[in-house]
């Protein structure tokens, strides 16, 4: 993996200062520098404040997908970012739709980052929370049945009474997060940090993804841009309405391998 643009003024100095050979690293990059290098920023002291960011795939002509799923865009690079982005959360959420396409299974505990977990207060493995307003889902998946951390649903009051007691007696967990059917992104964000999670990341889908951008609560954006063309009518990364004034967001790193493109956007 190779940093082709550094983003702090001490790091593109040297980088003038040593050559544009110098600041490339052709190497494969280990898990703790990619740790380090998508570590969650540090907040200002006081009351902690939820920080959510997004991971998504593309391919050059704008496809999330292809054949209703992200895996054939995706490579092992691409695996191992999505990977240490996981292990650096205290919750991944989802959308319902994503958990069905995707088979989406519960976070597991990994030995490479049960230390950097352990000194940042956290448990073994993220919890995953499921955004569903009907509560559809198949509670006889691994998701519900076998995960390290009870998995969560964010649905809406009006969510059906059944349909609740199916996914409670599953063991998952249901956090109401909107007045009526669907979901309030605001309120989910804060009914998370009120559960302890401020490291929130979203893996979509698009549907979702466009819901957090519409209500302004996305911080921060990881974009792998894949080296693929594949025409046809796949979603974008990002769904539903257009905003109003486009949200602008600035570069914080860029890496490459292989022709992949590993970016990554903080809100200006």
């Amino acid at each position: 993996m190779r940093r082709l643009f550094p983003v702090s003024e001490e790091a593109a100095g040297r980088a003038t200062d040593e050559g544009v050979g110098a600041a490339v690293q052709a190497r494969e990059w280990s898990l703790a520098e990619l740790a380090d290098a998508y570590a969650y920023p540090q907040l200002p002291p006081g009351e902690p404040r939820p920080w959510l960011r997004a991971n998504m795939v593309s391919t050059l002509d704008g496809a999330a997908q292809h054949d209703g799923r992200s895996q054939p865009i995706s490579n092992a690079t691409d695996m191992r970012v999505f990977g240490t982005l996981r292990a650096l959360a205290d919750v991944v959420i989802v959308g319902a739709e994503t958990v069905r396409q995707e088979g989406y299974r519960p976070a597991r505990a990994r030995e490479e980052f049960a230390e950097r977990r352990a000194a940042a207060g956290q448990g073994p493995a993220p919890a995953i929370a499921v955004v569903t307003a009907s509560l559809d889902l198949d509670f006889s998946l691994p998701l519900f049945t076998s995960p390290l951390v009870p998995t969560l649903l964010l649905t809406g009051a009006a969510a059906s009474p059944e349909r609740r007691a199916a996914a409670e007696k599953a063991g998952a967990r249901v956090v109401i997060a909107g007045d009526g059917v669907g979901v309030d992104p605001v309120r989910a964000v804060r009914a998370l940090a009120e559960l302890g999670h401020t490291r929130l990341l979203t893996e979509g889908g698009p549907r979702l993804l466009g819901q957090l951008v519409a209500a302004e609560v996305l911080d921060e954006l990881c974009l792998t841009v894949s080296p693929m063309l594949t025409a046809g009518d796949a979603q974008r990364i990002a769904g539903g309405p257009s905003v109003t004034v486009p949200h602008r967001f600035a570069l914080m790193s860029l890496l490459e391998e292989d022709g992949f493109l590993y970016s990554r956007y903080r809100r200006s």
